[in-house]
């Protein structure tokens, strides 16, 4: 384990230190702040996070989103890293505070299909962001749309010695996966920087790293008005929520592919102290980005170690590599982030969605709202989406009508099962989700329908075994419905009643109801034959 651990945490800060460069420059901040706070979430994260594949570094989307806050703030030069030392302090704080209100159980409203259509949208974005390095082409764009027009805009301009030295990296990556013992990874970027400098692929206009500028300043608190400090904390809101998106996301996707268990809380809690630790060596806000989770998991990480390995290794890397590194060609880079996310492009579990006819539009939304949303307004349109279905279900009446099975005490399905016989003069039946305000007069109403479309029911079993618990607008109505068919000569006593629900009808005076309710099926219809 220990071996492997170490193959992966070397690959591993192999790719960030490069990354952390390019993402420093997206947030418009010294590089060096973006490698201690890489350094400091992986030590910090291997301490008191859960998820062994997940990597504690800046990410592209956090970084965006940081200019975009420090831009809409005004700040000039002198202030902006004062300005980012308190976003990511703030980041910090506000995880902890949903920490401590236990707010990661609002992780559960987010399906399973949810989160794997998520992390298939944001594996294909990654994924063409990075063709412009392999192209050798320079292209801004906000969206993969305006993206994909720009490459193509620029075709003539394409660099087809990058392009071929992106691909020889990638097809080594992929065969390299053929030997797991073997650190691919880092293999492969050892070897881009020795055809940098063998073959001078800066004279065929490879595009490389550079030099790195990696000059540290001196930890110091920010001193800011609180007008100034009230406006951050504004924006550093939809910092906080880019981060847990992507980096639940992330860990949530890799834990769900090898059967690990995450505990929300915990990991919101541990998003709030990695981040208070790059603020503390002010650094830049700090997430498990699913493209050094899967460069982890791909390198074959077993354990936190790696992520601690790959801290160290950053580390020498930042004092004694920074010229190999400077001759890395950024096309081998694009192909490492693209080979790291080669599993995560699978499409394999969306179709298995579309096979069992189960959740696959909640899935596939997921996946077109983060292509062209983004990963915030993507994951929210989602999990919308998500509630809705969710709410859709349970307001509609779905009724199911029981018959007994072999003159026994089990009641089943007449739709299922048509040998099982309904009650002479009785009608059994039991709503399919639990009864509440939105969907109780429906499932109510639905069933004085039928008992009026026929004259042969005396007496009414309502099967409340779906419904745990009861809130008072299903009450009254329940307390109303038995008034009415009671005023036309219907008997209804309810069955499989929950203690809660028992209690509700005390509390409500309806004591007769509690008289009326019975723990099974088979005792209620026993007592209406008694009765009639």
């Amino acid at each position: 384990m220990f071996r492997a651990d170490l193959f992966a945490g070397i690959a591993v800060a192999g790719l960030l230190l490069p990354e952390a460069v390019a993402y420093a420059g997206i947030a418009g901040l010294a590089p060096g702040r973006a490698v201690l706070a890489a350094i400091a979430g992986c030590l910090v994260y291997a301490l008191v996070g859960r998820s062994r594949f997940a990597i504690i570094a800046p990410t592209s989307s956090s970084a965006a989103i940081l200019a975009a806050a420090l831009s809409a703030l005004g700040a000039d030069a002198a202030t902006r890293d004062l300005l980012a030392t308190a976003a990511v302090g703030l980041t910090g704080l506000l995880f902890l505070i949903a920490a401590a209100l236990k707010l990661g159980g609002l992780t559960s409203f987010i399906a399973r299909p949810v989160l794997r259509g998520f992390a298939f949208g944001l594996a294909i974005t990654i994924v063409l962001r990075q063709l412009p390095e392999l192209a050798g082409v320079d292209i801004a764009a906000p969206d993969i749309f305006r993206l994909g027009w720009g490459l193509s805009a620029a075709l003539p301009d394409w660099n087809w010695a990058s392009i071929a030295t992106g691909a020889a990296a990638l097809i080594c990556l992929i065969g390299l996966r053929r030997l797991p013992s073997i650190p691919g990874a880092l293999l492969v970027l050892i070897a881009g920087v020795g055809a940098s400098a063998l073959l001078n692929l800066p004279t065929y206009g490879v595009a490389m790293m550079g030099v790195i500028d990696l000059r540290l300043a001196w930890p110091r608190l920010p001193s800011m008005s609180f007008a100034t400090l009230s406006n951050l904390a504004q924006l550093t809101v939809p910092l906080a929520l880019i981060l847990f998106a992507e980096s639940w996301g992330a860990m949530r996707a890799l834990a769900l592919r090898h059967d690990d268990n995450l505990a929300p809380d915990r990991e919101l809690g541990a998003l709030g102290l990695v981040n208070l630790a790059a603020a503390a060596v002010q650094g830049m806000p700090v997430g498990a980005g699913l493209s050094a989770a899967s460069a982890n998991e791909a390198a074959g990480a077993r354990s936190r170690l790696a992520s601690i390995i790959a801290a160290f290794g950053l580390l020498l890397l930042l004092l004694f590599g920074t010229k190999p590194i400077a001759l890395l060609p950024r096309p081998v880079l694009a192909a490492v982030v693209i080979a790291a996310l080669t599993e995560a492009l699978n499409p394999a579990p969306l179709v298995r969605l579309w096979r069992l006819g189960r959740d696959h539009y909640v899935a596939l939304a997921a996946t077109l709202g983060v292509l062209a949303l983004g990963v915030v307004n993507g994951m929210l349109l989602a999990i919308a989406l998500s509630l809705a279905a969710l709410i859709r279900n349970l307001a509609a009446p779905h009724l199911i009508e029981l018959g007994q099975l072999d003159g026994g005490h089990n009641y089943v399905d007449l739709a299922r099962h048509p040998e099982a016989e309904r009650p002479a003069g009785i009608a059994i039946w039991r709503p399919a989700e639990p009864l509440f305000f939105a969907n109780a007069e429906r499932i109510l109403a639905h069933l004085e329908r039928r008992l009026r479309a026929s004259h042969e029911f005396r007496a009414l079993v309502l099967s409340l075994e779906a419904s745990v618990d009861i809130d008072s607008t299903a009450l009254d109505l329940l307390i109303e419905f038995d008034r009415r068919i009671a005023a036309r000569g219907i008997h209804l006593h309810l069955a499989r009643v929950h203690d809660r629900v028992r209690d509700c009808f005390m509390a409500a005076g309806a004591d007769t109801l509690v008289e009326r309710s019975f723990f099974s099926v088979d005792d209620a219809v026993t007592a209406i034959r008694k009765e009639l």
